[in-house]
């Protein structure tokens, strides 16, 4: 898909002088509320029939809608890796609580490949249309698990259960700042910034969520994938995880046509919620 800058616009109706057309004052805003939707959820965006205007309406610019994502993304990979914990804890695995690691403290979850370079390469490789990484992985003994493949299964998908968990706060967020915003216009400018932030989230929650899924080791999905094999293949496949990082770059520079058919389900939910919450969108001071 392309972003809103790479859609192909409709031809433009040719200019009438005589009668003058009715001017509808609020189409700018709607029009480019639309557009920031579109981007945020990585589909084109066709403007309608209508005269060039004299200058270009100003948008968010790639790195200001980079910085603004950071924020929320560090948040949702620490969340993610904080469920994993404490579902491990829950199975009885105390590794994770003994090492200090069950914290809310983003610094002892920063890795500099996952956390750091995979979304700065995601972003660029998509185009800024997609952004996703990982923190430092929550250490775990499967062993010590009550029940061994339960216990697993429990604790690879926590993470994942905890991204789609979120992408729907985040966008009860953006409603609630939406008509915060509305009743007290004085703080609607700080309030709009913080609803790029959350429907950053949406989108954002959504893609790691579809992301970590993938059978690749050692992305979660690979724990679930290998208990689809017979116990000779899964020992051969569990072994790949050495290869896992050099496995993902290869994805994410070569095989982008791959990857972008398997996060298609974050796509069409970004999309669908965003698209709930634009009634409520307030404008942008940065745009």
């Amino acid at each position: 898909m392309e972003n809103a800058d790479g859609a192909r616009g409709l031809p433009h109706a040719s200019p009438q002088t005589y009668p003058p057309p009715a001017r509808d004052v609020k189409a700018p805003q709607r029009v480019a509320r639309a557009r920031a939707l579109c981007r945020a959820a990585g589909v084109g965006y066709a403007s309608p029939p209508r005269p060039p205007p004299s200058t270009p309406a100003p948008t968010l610019d790639a790195t200001t809608q980079f910085l603004l994502a950071a924020p929320v993304l560090l948040f949702s990979m620490v969340a993610h890796e904080y469920a994993h914990g404490y579902a491990a804890l829950r199975q009885g695995d105390t590794t994770a609580y003994q090492l200090g690691r069950l914290t809310w403290n983003p610094a002892k979850h920063i890795d500099p490949v996952m956390t750091l370079l995979v979304p700065a390469l995601s972003w660029i490789a998509s185009g800024g249309r997609a952004v996703f990484g990982g923190a430092k992985p929550v250490p775990v003994q499967p062993r010590n698990y009550r029940h061994y493949k339960r216990g697993d299964l429990i604790v690879s998908l926590a993470g994942v259960a905890t991204n789609l968990a979120l992408a729907p706060v985040c966008a009860l967020l953006v409603i609630l700042l939406g008509v915060v915003g509305q009743r007290v216009p004085a703080i609607a400018p700080s309030l709009a910034l913080l609803q790029v932030m959350m429907l950053g989230g949406v989108s954002i929650n959504f893609f790691l969520a579809i992301f970590n899924l993938l059978p690749l080791p050692p992305l979660d999905g690979s724990h679930v994938f290998k208990y689809l094999l017979p116990p000779a293949w899964a020992i051969q496949y569990q072994n790949l995880g050495r290869f896992g990082f050099l496995l993902l770059f290869a994805l994410l520079w070569v095989g982008r046509p791959i990857l972008d058919l398997w996060l298609t389900p974050a796509y069409v939910l970004s999309g669908f919620a965003q698209g709930l919450v634009l009634p409520f969108l307030l404008p942008n001071p940065l745009a």
